[in-house]
């Protein structure tokens, strides 16, 4: 006769939950602080042409883009369906250009300046007319680094 007992196998301790919350809280301080919200609200018709020999750009801050295309249904009946230049979140001309380009100067290091690409989001139904436009005044700003964006695919559509 003994007094005492045997120690049952209790099995695994319960996991404590007191950190969850912190944990919770840590990834939607990352997520927030990590996501990029959407700096521009296109106004214009952008279909982007394929190509075959692609390249990307290195570092995407010092991008400026430069949309071209027909605008929006919304946009149609107050400016029109013929193609439109816009900068930023506005519809603008081609004499607005230059002042654009001084406006990315500025906001930019002067380090980088040398360093930054306008980059022409052209609609693949737009004429080449208001897009030689947009080269002409990038080149009369001395913005001499200009690259088209595309969509890459393995073969080119007819």
């Amino acid at each position: 006769m003994s007094k005492f007992k045997k120690k049952k196998d209790g099995g695994q301790p319960a996991i404590s939950t007191a950190s969850l919350p912190d944990i919770v809280f840590m990834l939607l301080f990352f997520f927030m602080v990590t996501t990029v919200m959407r700096e521009v609200d296109l106004k214009v018709e952008v279909k982007r042409p394929v190509a075959t020999e692609v390249n990307k750009l290195e570092r995407k801050s010092l991008v400026s883009y430069i949309y071209i295309g027909a605008p929006k249904t919304k946009y149609a009946d107050q400016f029109g369906t013929a193609d439109r230049i816009q900068l930023n979140d506005a519809f603008a001309t081609k004499n607005d250009i230059i002042q654009f380009v001084e406006a990315e100067r500025e906001q930019t290091n002067p380090a980088e300046v040398p360093l930054m690409t306008f980059s022409m989001k052209v609609d693949k139904e737009s004429e080449m007319g208001i897009v030689t436009d947009v080269k002409q005044e990038l080149r009369k700003a001395n913005a001499l680094k200009i690259n088209y964006s595309t969509y890459k695919s393995d073969k080119i559509e007819n």
